[in-house]
């Protein structure tokens, strides 16, 4: 088991650090940023958060975009960066011996950023080709029109790539002014994974990111506000109907997260043996697969299931996904059985433990938001610990879903 010394500390400037000490060749490291497409607060600015991800490769004040991509990759390593409704990663993966250069490259693009217009441009075109073939794959795109509809009115409700529209506005003024209005020390934090030693790491870390000084400035994120449930159809012509199914749930910080993290696995988790594969997939061939999910942000949360299905399959299909729930809303589910779910969900866990550039990731929203990093025997001892009574608590969470079908 994965059970790996995790030591957690902040810089001069508020700046988190965390640290797990990682036998190995291979080493990772980047910053985790309390900033997403969340945060982008009128119709004009939806994409910005993506499309800044994007463009810190463009270029800095030191580097242009040709030696930023081959600074890691000449020596083997990766550099990449992603985008989530509340946070920004940007980090890499290299083999061992290339901390310094890796915590180097990562701080100049959060220092120094040029956003060069040329490249900008080319990027716009770039991500606005991601957006349209986004949109031409139902399986995926039906996630965010679902969120458009439970969180309707937020920020919370509009997809992570924007607008072709709202990103032909972004010029290299908008996007400065949003990395230096989120890039912040306390807004930020940078994790490492590796044999480096801590003080290796924080010698580094300090030399390179200690001297960063941003202000934080207000966020205004504010809880989405309750959606009436809807039933909602849209026609697309395709040869078959994509069905979500989902409703909010707690946030990161509920109390029941790890109830519903269980009853999720147990209901359309990656197992075959799962509930709802078994009674659409195993026994009857309705679909091919179905797949259950939840989400958690800071504040709300967000459980879904999704299935692809023959048209006339869909009423027989949801009727199954609402009976499966309301059955352990019920009390159908006894100790033997979840004994048996804990056991699975714990394996899963701890296999998934292994995965060392997720592990990574995850320890640092873990410090972003809890300020410290849970071993994993916690997390485990947590499983465990979830009683008959708190799943059929979380299962009558579930049992008025909204729904939207791609047909």
């Amino acid at each position: 088991m994965e059970n790996l010394p995790i030591t957690c500390f902040k810089l001069a400037n508020g700046m988190p650090v965390v640290h797990c000490l990682r036998p190995g060749e291979v080493e990772y490291c980047g910053v985790a940023v309390n900033a997403g497409s969340r945060d982008e607060l009128t119709p004009d600015r939806y994409g910005l958060a993506h499309f800044v991800e994007h463009t810190i490769f463009k270029g800095t004040t030191r580097r242009k975009s040709w030696h930023i991509i081959n600074r890691m990759e000449a020596v083997g390593g990766e550099l990449n960066a992603y985008t989530t409704k509340e946070e920004t990663y940007v980090y890499s993966t290299f083999p061992k011996g290339n901390l310094r250069r890796a915590a180097e490259l990562i701080a100049d693009l959060v220092k120094r950023s040029s956003f060069p217009r040329a490249e900008i441009d080319r990027e716009r075109d770039v991500v606005a080709d991601e957006i349209n073939t986004y949109s031409d794959i139902p399986s995926d795109g039906i996630y965010d029109d679902f969120e458009d509809l439970i969180f309707a009115g937020s920020t919370l409700g509009h997809n992570i790539l924007g607008t072709v529209e709202s990103i032909s506005g972004f010029t290299p003024e908008v996007c400065r002014e949003y990395l230096d209005r989120f890039y912040t020390p306390r807004q930020m934090v940078f994790f490492y994974s590796g044999p480096s030693s801590v003080s290796q790491v924080e010698k580094i870390v300090v030399e390179y990111f200690g001297t960063l000084s941003l202000p934080d400035h207000d966020r205004e994120r504010s809880m989405p506000v309750e959606v009436a449930q809807f039933d909602s159809v849209k026609e697309i012509s395709s040869h078959q109907s994509h069905v979500v199914m989902g409703t909010r749930i707690g946030g990161l910080f509920d109390s029941g997260r790890y109830a519903m993290a269980l009853l999720t696995n147990i209901l359309g988790g990656p197992g075959m043996n799962s509930l709802l594969n078994v009674e659409l997939r195993e026994r009857r061939g309705l679909v091919y697969s179905i797949d259950a999910s939840a989400s958690h942000l800071t504040d709300t949360g967000l459980f879904t299931i999704y299935f692809g299905c023959d048209h006339d399959d869909v009423a027989r299909c949801r009727r199954l996904v609402t009976n499966t729930i309301d059955s352990i809303a019920q009390g159908g589910l006894n100790e033997r059985r979840l004994a048996q779910a804990r056991r699975q969900y714990a394996g899963q866990l701890v296999i998934s433990s292994v995965n060392a550039e997720q592990a990574t990731l995850s320890q640092g929203r873990s410090m972003l938001y809890f300020g410290k990093v849970a071993p994993l025997s916690a997390t485990l001892d947590r499983i465990a610990a979830v009683t008959v009574d708190e799943i059929t608590s979380a299962a009558r969470r579930l049992t008025e879903l909204s729904v939207l079908t791609l047909r």
